[in-house]
Parts: C-alpha cells; structure tokens; sequence
C-alpha cells in the first residue's frame, strides 16, 4: 500500500522531495496530525529519505576532483573517491 501511494516520489527531483520531507517534518512536529494520518505520512517520508540518498550518492558519483601538475596546472580528473 505504501509503495502504491509513493510512486510519484520517484519522479521528483532532489529539490522536490526534500521540500516535501520538511514539511512532513513539520506536520509531525506540530503534533495535530491523527495517528492514522501520521503513520501514512511518516512511510512516505521514508521513501522520500531514500529517494533523497540514492539521488545524492549518485551526485556524488559524478563528482571528480581535478588533478594538477607539480606546477599547479590542471592536468584531468579522477574521481573524487576511488573506493
């Protein structure tokens, strides 16, 4: 059921869905929100974490740092980490 609701979060950007999390955020936060409710919001906030962190550990995939030569002169990139 909560996959069937949260398939549209797939389709968000980053931006997107961490604006939808604080707000989720907020609404539990406030505390006025039914337990029902609650529950149903707080799993969509989970798919939206992982959405979240599948979207930035691909970001940081493509991050390179660029490599320069003993006199300071860019030379190409590696990736910004190796493991």
């Amino acid at each position: 059921m909560a996959g069937e609701t949260n398939e549209d979060v797939k389709a968000m950007s980053f931006e997107q869905a961490l604006d939808a999390l604080e707000k989720i955020v907020d609404d539990l936060e406030r505390g006025d929100v039914p337990l029902d409710q609650s529950i149903k919001i707080y799993e969509r906030g989970e798919a939206l974490k992982v959405h979240c962190d599948r979207l930035l550990k691909a970001a940081e995939d493509k991050v390179e740092k660029i490599r320069l030569s003993r006199d300071g002169k860019p030379v190409g990139t590696e990736p910004l980490d190796t493991d």
